[in-house]
């Protein structure tokens, strides 16, 4: 049975003409606007830099002359290889805004994928964040032969300063413009460029209205290549809020201790190890103070529920969550910077667990839905309306409904143009009537809200002809502080099988051993459910999955098939 829903149009922003939905306009009204706030938090060496809205505009301006007087043209490519800094940030609105195509490198990307991605989008003009990354591009040698040139950051002031009056004026930007060609991850051979418009990206940037741009500071640390990251900083900028951006995901501790930020979009492992390190610092603690923490968490837990069923919280129990915070929850928050009020999650579902875990810390962590194809906007919580273990209700403008094997399918001013130079991949991507085929399987209940259950491609049969979703098994086993990671093996094989990765100083910390510590772990995901779905053997890895690798995306997702192939002596073993 096929079920719709359709949300009712965005009201305009105050003042944004919609009919010029393009990057370039969205960024002269922003500067328009006098904000007084820092526009940018920019990590240096000594600390962090406040960037003004003017000092932005004043570079995004001299970046976009500058890449007129090199020749570049509306509808010419230029990429940008670099971890998420302010360089990149300005020279995406620099480059959209002449009405050129941005194309984002990973900086894990190798020299071979980076060749394909350049050549294949016919990149004339590359900026590289360091030696290392320029070096990688400038080894490609005769093989991109519309590359004219790689620029580094460490170029960028004088390349800036270069154009002087003599920059021809740029071309008028049209809505349907290409605005970028954001390439997705393959896990089956080379990545297809998903060619977005500036009437995508706009639209979706304008969607998001979780943002109060007179308070909120966001912390941006996700890989600008990706298409959330994207989204992120266009919708922070267009309600004015400051942008904190860290470069290295591996301080994104210290960036929300010394930032503060008071919102954090993050994937969902990110979630999941904050989450992780709390109880683990509670398990390894002496006696009393670990009943203390297991007491709070109870607490927060019961708190959690009923405040989520719109209940009353009974005076006993309110004293004892605020007991609960003084002892336990405050230090936690603390360590997060002390202000995060919302947390948005993407990629991959949260284990309900760990969302009552945030809820109790008085942040709220809420869960989104989108694609790269739909400029990663198509569903989303609200802080004042939401469900745990949905992706929400469908954001304003688009459409959504079930085909009848359960895939979703979209309607959306945010929907993608197609794959670049892929008319089969782009013709597949659509039902007859137009509707964009996500690839994700779900449920709509008659209230609206969106819980997706798997992926369509990654739906395992059982050779008893049982379909199974990974992920649900996946998430129960990541619930314990003690697993890293973990892949559900069962397509086409008689039972269902876990691949498991550990995490070492919670392991260690425990004294158990490993072998009937994961087996307890089992057992508990097992317990509940049906004979067919249940892990029956599983195998515990010597390391973790990695992006190095190539079984992570950028953005955490498994890789299925490579890790498989990584792994298949494993896996046979299991099914020995």
């Amino acid at each position: 049975m096929r079920r719709v829903t359709t949300a009712s149009p965005t009201a305009p922003p105050t003042g944004f003409p919609l009919e010029t939905r393009t990057a370039p306009a969205l960024w002269r009204f922003l500067l328009a606007q006098g904000w007084t706030r820092p526009a940018y938090l920019e990590e240096q060496a000594d600390g962090w830099r406040e960037v003004s809205w003017q000092e932005a505009g004043e570079r995004v301006e001299a970046l976009s002359r500058a890449l007129l007087s090199r020749g570049v043209r509306r509808g010419d490519t230029v990429a940008v290889l670099s971890r998420t800094r302010l360089e990149w940030i300005l020279l995406d609105w620099a480059i959209m805004s002449i009405g050129a195509v941005v194309v984002g490198l990973y900086p894990t990307n190798t020299a071979s994928e980076c060749a394909y991605i350049l050549g294949h989008s016919e990149a004339v003009l590359a900026f590289a964040e360091d030696d290392a990354q320029r070096e990688k591009l400038t080894s490609l040698g005769g093989r991109l032969p519309a590359l004219r040139e790689v620029i580094g950051f460490d170029e960028l002031s004088t390349f800036e300063r270069e154009a002087g009056d003599a920059a021809a004026a740029p071309e008028a930007v049209q809505e349907d413009d290409l605005a970028t060609l954001i390439y997705t991850s393959g896990t089956t051979g080379p990545p297809k460029g998903c060619m977005l418009s500036h009437k995508n990206l706009v639209t979706a940037a304008l969607r998001v209205t979780n943002l109060d741009g007179q308070s909120d500071t966001v912390l941006l640390f996700l890989p600008l290549a990706h298409s959330f990251a994207r989204i992120v900083h266009q919708s922070a900028a267009f309600s004015g809020a400051t942008l904190a951006l860290v470069s290295d995901a591996t301080r994104v501790q210290e960036g929300l201790a010394t930032t503060r930020p008071t919102i954090l979009p993050a994937v969902p492992r990110v979630y999941e190890k904050i989450h992780a390190n709390a109880l683990g610092e509670i398990e390894r603690s002496s006696g009393a103070k670990r009943a203390i923490g297991r007491w709070a968490l109870n607490v927060g837990s019961r708190a959690s529920r009923l405040r989520r069923a719109g209940r009353s919280v009974p005076l006993l129990l309110r004293l004892q969550q605020k007991l609960a915070d003084k002892l336990v929850f405050s230090k936690v928050r603390d360590r997060l910077g002390g202000r995060l009020r919302l947390g948005v999650s993407g990629a991959a579902p949260l284990g309900i667990d760990v969302l009552e875990f945030f809820h109790s810390l008085n942040m709220l962590v809420i869960e989104g839905y989108g694609l790269t194809e739909t400029a990663s906007s198509l569903s989303v919580n609200d802080p004042d309306d939401y469900r745990f273990g949905t992706v929400g209700h469908a954001v304003a403008g688009c459409e959504l409904r079930l085909d009848t094997d359960g895939e979703i399918l979209v309607r959306s001013d945010t929907i993608f143009a197609g794959y670049f130079k892929d008319p089969e991949a782009t013709a597949a991507a659509f039902t007859e009537d137009g509707w964009f085929r996500t690839g994700d399987v779900g449920e709509l209940d008659a209230d609206g809200w969106l819980k997706i259950t798997d992926r369509k491609k990654d739906l395992i049969i059982t050779a008893g002809g049982k379909n199974i979703a990974p992920q649900n098994l996946e998430n129960a086993l990541k619930a314990s502080r003690f697993v890293s990671q973990a892949l559900i093996v069962g397509d086409r094989r008689p039972y269902v099988t876990a691949l498991i990765t550990l995490d070492p100083a919670e392991t260690d910390s425990s004294g158990r051993d490993v072998q009937a510590l994961v087996q307890e772990i089992v057992d508990e995901v097992n317990r509940d459910r049906v004979r067919v779905e249940q892990i029956k053997r599983f195998a515990i890895l010597p390391r973790d999955f990695s992006q190095e690798e190539g079984e992570l995306t950028p953005t955490m997702k498994l890789r299925r098939k490579i890790v498989q192939e990584h792994f298949a002596d494993a896996i046979e073993q299991l099914y020995a």
